[in-house]
């Protein structure tokens, strides 16, 4: 499906959840919206989906103007937080409903291999009742990539499931939606989901689209320090510079050497993602020394929180690191890995490379 979005804007009473928008997704691909909650994810999709009329603008479906056409009339297949499923078939028939109404051939292999790839195998027999809300959340999974539906969407699907799971099955439905047809629209507040599904990425904060892109370039290239937020997880580091002959300077009196265009404003921003501190030093790197606030182990990650003469610091050092609170350390940066926001926001320079 080709979807196009022209001056959606949606409000409940006075409260405004959408403010006008232009979207028009990338068709048989993967779009993420990407944002933290109440950024109006929910309210956006539910437009694309005919759950909710906009309170202005038009949805184009194909070409057609389907605004305000009813969801039973569209083509489109919705998996929620909060999942749903025929109470009386069982895990087998649910998967199977969308197949049986097509009419296919070869239903029982396409229930087994959609229950093989979410690994609910083993409850195919079983009432959803009977099931735990991970794997209730499976089925409804399921159930909606059998339907083949030329518009899919997803809010936030793998939110209620474990560590572990969710990493199986973010690899899954990558495959998954590489290999079909549908245009696919999947909701998530994490970063690191939207980076894995890759596709495209429409960055949302309280109600308005910051950017939309190819989600490794939004990535890269923020368009603003609220896009920077949105897409950074740890949040990246943000401090307030100068402009010098050098680059900027920090209000520590620290120089960095960043090129800047000669439109650059006085006031600057400097950001720095954690993924970009080091403790270890390389050649051309700036030392930070400071002091260790908090360590953290996440994953295979160890997240280090630092007071240092530039302002509070969060490092992502890759592995298992033990720290001691209040011991010195020195954080390494490459100048060349900073970016650079002005006066509004706006971003002004990027790091190079991928």
């Amino acid at each position: 499906m080709e979807l196009t979005l022209e001056r959606i804007e949606q409000k409940v009473g006075a409260a405004t959840h959408l403010y006008p928008l232009d979207l028009r997704l990338a068709p048989r691909a993967v779009t993420v919206l990407l944002g933290a909650t109440q950024a109006g994810k929910t309210s956006l999709m539910r437009v694309m989906a005919g759950l909710d009329a906009p309170h202005a603008g038009r949805v184009i479906a194909d070409g057609r103007d389907v605004t305000g056409m009813p969801v039973r009339e569209r083509n489109v297949a919705m998996v929620y937080q909060q999942f749903i499923n025929y109470p009386s078939m069982t895990v087998a028939d649910n998967i199977a409903s969308p197949l049986k109404l097509r009419g296919e051939k070869n239903i029982a292999g396409r229930v087994a291999e959609l229950a093989a790839r979410l690994h609910i195998e083993p409850f195919l027999a079983r009432l959803p009742a009977e099931l735990s809300g991970g794997q209730q959340q499976r089925v409804a999974l399921a159930r909606a990539l059998a339907k083949q539906a030329p518009l899919m969407l997803l809010d936030e699907p793998l939110v209620n499931l474990d560590y572990k799971l969710r990493e199986e099955l973010r690899e899954e439905l990558t495959q998954l939606f590489a290999a079909g047809e549908s245009t696919v629209v999947y909701a998530t507040t994490e970063p690191t989901e939207a980076l894995l599904l890759g596709g495209h990425t429409a960055v949302l904060d309280a109600g308005e689209l910051l950017q939309y892109g190819p989600t490794a370039e939004v990535f890269r290239r923020p368009k603003s320090i609220r896009v920077a937020r949105a897409f950074s997880d740890p949040p990246m580091n943000l401090l307030p510079a100068s402009a010098a002959s050098i680059g900027v300077t920090l209000a520590s009196g620290l120089d960095l050497s960043v090129p800047l265009p000669s439109t650059a404003s006085s006031a600057l921003t400097i950001g720095i993602r954690a993924s970009a501190l080091r403790v270890r030093q390389r050649e051309g790197d700036v030392a930070l020394p400071g002091t260790v606030e908090l360590a953290e182990i996440s994953g295979s990650d160890t997240f280090v929180h630092a007071a240092t003469p530039v302002g509070e610091l969060v490092a992502q050092l890759t592995g298992v690191h033990q720290f001691q609170l209040g011991a010195a350390v020195t954080l390494c940066l490459d100048p060349a890995q900073v970016y650079v926001f002005d006066a509004n926001g706006d971003l002004l320079v990027a790091p190079e490379g991928p």
